[in-house]
C-alpha cells in the first residue's frame, strides 16, 4: 500500500503540475496576444502623434500651398478655385445706424449737463464705440447686396448623402429673413454611380414638386421667373458666378459622364425636361454658403470651413495676392476662394498604414480621409480587423470586419461618446454593426481608446488647417509680412470669425473639444481669444438663397456682369 500510495502521490503531483503548466502556457500566451493588440494601439498613437510643433508644420505647409495654387494653375495640391463670389451679404449697416444714433443720442444726452467731466465722458463713450466698431465702417454699402432684397428665393444643395430644396422669404430689410422652409429627402444609392440625366432628372424633379406646392398654397406671379442657388459640395472650376465644370466627384459619388460637364447647364436641361422655368443665379459649394451666411450675420467672418461627411474650407482672399489670374478680375477689392483642401498633402501629416490602404480601396483617391466623417469609422473599424487578426480578444474574426464602411463615424461617435460603467453602447455596435458578442470589459475599453486615437488627430489636424488659413491672410498674430491685418485701427487683435458647419464638428463633442483645444495650442492663448468659431448651420441653403437674392436679375440695381458692381468685399477690409 506504501508503494501504491507513493504512486498515487506521484501521479496526482505530475497531474497537478501538468494542469499547472496548461494554465501557465494559456496565460503567457493570453497576456502575450494582448501584448500583441495593446501593441497595435501604441502603433497607432506613435503614428496619429500630432504636437504642437508637428502641427505648426502643418500650418506653414498649408500656408505654402495656398500661396503656390493662387499663383498658377496646378502648381500646387490645393487647388485654390475662384468661385466668382465677389459680393457677399452683409447684415450689419443697420447695426452701424443703430450704434450711432446710441452713441448720438448719449452724447446729447450726457452734454445737457454741464462740466468738464460729463463732458469727457461723453467723448470717451463716443471713442469707445469708434473702436469697438471702426472696421465695420469699411464695409462700403454695395447696391446689391445691401441688405434691400425682398421676395422669394429658392436654393437646392447637394452635397452629401442627402438633397435638400429651400426657399426663403426676404423681408427688404437688413437681417429680415422672414421665413424658411425646407425638405430633405435622401439621394438613391444607385443614382450616385448612374448617369447626370438619371441623376438631375431626380433634383429636378424634387424641385418642381416642392414648386408645385407652393403655387398651391400662395400667390406667386408666373411672370416672374424663379431664381435659386445652386450648392454643388463636390469640385468645380468656376466659369463664372453661375457656371462651373466638374473636375471630379468625392464623397461617394461616381457618376463618371458628369465630369468635365457644365453643372448648371446639366441641372438647367434637366429642368426643362420636366417643365421646369427657373434659373441658376450663383453656383456655390457649401462651404461658399456657409461663409456667406456667416458674413451676413457678422461681417468679421473671413472663412468657413465644414467637416461633414467631407471637408473643405474658402475664404476672402485679396485680389492683388491671386496671381494666376490677374487681369481677368474685377478691381472690387476681393474674392471669395474654394480651397478643396481635401487635397491637402504634407509630409507632416501623420499618415499610417490604415491611411495607405484606405486610400487605395476608395473611388476617390488622394483625398484627405483623416479628417471627413465619412472615412474615420471606416479607419478604426481597420484597427480593430488588425487587432483581431493579432489576437483572438475579440473571438473568430467576423467577416463584417472586413466590410467597408459597416462601422459609420456616427457609431464610432457614439462608442467614443460611452460613459457608462460598463461600456455597454460599446458592447452593442460591435455586436450589432460588426457582430461581434461577449467583448470583455478591457477589450470595449481598448475600442474607446481607437476611436480616442482617430478622432483627436482629425481635429487637431483641421485645427492646423484654420489656423493655415489664419496665417495665409494674416490673422494668425505670427509677425509675418501681414501681420498688420491682425491689428485694428486702435492697435488691438482684431477679431477674426470663422464660420463652421458640418455634422462632425456641430454634433460630435469630443472632436470640437479637440480642435477647440488644437487652436489655442497652435496660436497661444493671447491670439486665440480673438479667433472665434462660430456655428453657422444651413448656409449651404439659406447663405446659397441670400446670394441668389443678391445676384438676382430682377433687382432693380443689379448689373449685367461682376465687372460694372463694386463689392462689399472692401480692399481696406479684407484680410
Amino acid at each position: 500500500m506504501g508503494k501504491v500510495g507513493f504512486g498515487l502521490a506521484v501521479s496526482c503531483a505530475a497531474a497537478t503540475c501538468a494542469i499547472a503548466a496548461i494554465l501557465v502556457g494559456k496565460r503567457v500566451r493570453s497576456r502575450r496576444k494582448w501584448r500583441r493588440v495593446v501593441g497595435v494601439l501604441r502603433d497607432l498613437e506613435e503614428a496619429c502623434e500630432t504636437s504642437v510643433g508637428r502641427l505648426r508644420q502643418v500650418v506653414d505647409a498649408m500656408a505654402v500651398e495656398m500661396h503656390a495654387g493662387l499663383a498658377s494653375e496646378g502648381g500646387s495640391k490645393l487647388k485654390m478655385l475662384l468661385t466668382f463670389v465677389d459680393k457677399l451679404p452683409n447684415g450689419y449697416s443697420l447695426l452701424k445706424l443703430l450704434v450711432l444714433l446710441v452713441g448720438g443720442f448719449m452724447f446729447s444726452l450726457v452734454c445737457s449737463f454741464p462740466g468738464p467731466s460729463q463732458y469727457l465722458l461723453a467723448c470717451s463713450y463716443l471713442l469707445c464705440l469708434w473702436f469697438r466698431f471702426s472696421d465695420l465702417w469699411s464695409y462700403p454699402f454695395d447696391e446689391l447686396s445691401n441688405g434691400s432684397e425682398r421676395g422669394k428665393y429658392y436654393a437646392l444643395d447637394l452635397g452629401g448623402t442627402n438633397f435638400r430644396v429651400l426657399r426663403i422669404q426676404l423681408g427688404g430689410k437688413r437681417s429680415s429673413i422672414l421665413s424658411c422652409d425646407v425638405e430633405r429627402q435622401p439621394i438613391p444609392q444607385d443614382l450616385m454611380t448612374s448617369t447626370s440625366e438619371d441623376l438631375f432628372d431626380f433634383i429636378a424633379s424634387s424641385l418642381k414638386q416642392f414648386v408645385e406646392r407652393e403655387a398651391q398654397n400662395s400667390e406667386f406671379s408666373p411672370v416672374k421667373r424663379r431664381e435659386f442657388g445652386f450648392t454643388f459640395s463636390f469640385p468645380v472650376k468656376q466659369t463664372s458666378v453661375s457656371s462651373g465644370i466638374l473636375i471630379k466627384w468625392t464623397k461617394g459619388f461616381s457618376v463618371k459622364d458628369m465630369v468635365g460637364k457644365d453643372v448648371s447647364e446639366c441641372l438647367q436641361h434637366a429642368m426643362t425636361r420636366n417643365g421646369l422655368d427657373m434659373r441658376v443665379a450663383v453656383l456655390v459649394n457649401d462651404t461658399v454658403g456657409t461663409l456667406a451666411l456667416g458674413h451676413y450675420n457678422d461681417p468679421d467672418t473671413v472663412a468657413a470651413v465644414i467637416i461633414g461627411t467631407g471637408t473643405n474650407a474658402c475664404y476672402l482672399e485679396r485680389t492683388d495676392a491671386i496671381i494666376k489670374c490677374q487681369g481677368l478680375l474685377t478691381t472690387s477689392g476681393g474674392m471669395v476662394v474654394n480651397m478643396e483642401w481635401g487635397n491637402f498633402w504634407s509630409s507632416h501629416l501623420p499618415r499610417t498604414s490604415y491611411d495607405i490602404d484606405l486610400d487605395g480601396d476608395s473611388p476617390n483617391p488622394n483625398d484627405q480621409k483623416m479628417i471627413s466623417g465619412m472615412y474615420l469609422g471606416d479607419i478604426v473599424r481597420r484597427v480593430i480587423l488588425r487587432m483581431s487578426q493579432e489576437s483572438d480578444i475579440f473571438g473568430p474574426v467576423s467577416s463584417r470586419l472586413s466590410m467597408p464602411f459597416i462601422l459609420s463615424t456616427p457609431s464610432m461617435a457614439d462608442m467614443h461618446a460611452d460613459e457608462s460603467p460598463e461600456l455597454m453602447e460599446v458592447a452593442r455596435i460591435l455586436k450589432e454593426d460588426l457582430q461581434i458578442p461577449d467583448v470583455p470589459l478591457k477589450v470595449r475599453k481598448l475600442v474607446v481608446k481607437v476611436c480616442d486615437v482617430v478622432t483627436r488627430r482629425a481635429a487637431r489636424l483641421a485645427a492646423a488647417g484654420i489656423v493655415g488659413i489664419l496665417k495665409k491672410i494674416g490673422r494668425d498674430g505670427s509677425g509675418g509680412v501681414a501681420s498688420g491685418r491682425s491689428r485694428g485701427s486702435d492697435g488691438k487683435m482684431r477679431r477674426t470669425v470663422v464660420a463652421m458647419d458640418g455634422s462632425l464638428y456641430t454634433r460630435y463633442t469630443m472632436f470640437k473639444e479637440y480642435l477647440h483645444e488644437a487652436l489655442c495650442e497652435i496660436l497661444g492663448e493671447e491670439v486665440a481669444q480673438y479667433v472665434i468659431l462660430k456655428v453657422t448651420e444651413d448656409g449651404s441653403g439659406i447663405g446659397a438663397a441670400l446670394l441668389a437674392a443678391s445676384h438676382s436679375s430682377h433687382s432693380s440695381s443689379s448689373s449685367s456682369s461682376s465687372s460694372s458692381s463694386s463689392s462689399v468685399v472692401d480692399s481696406q477690409r479684407l484680410p
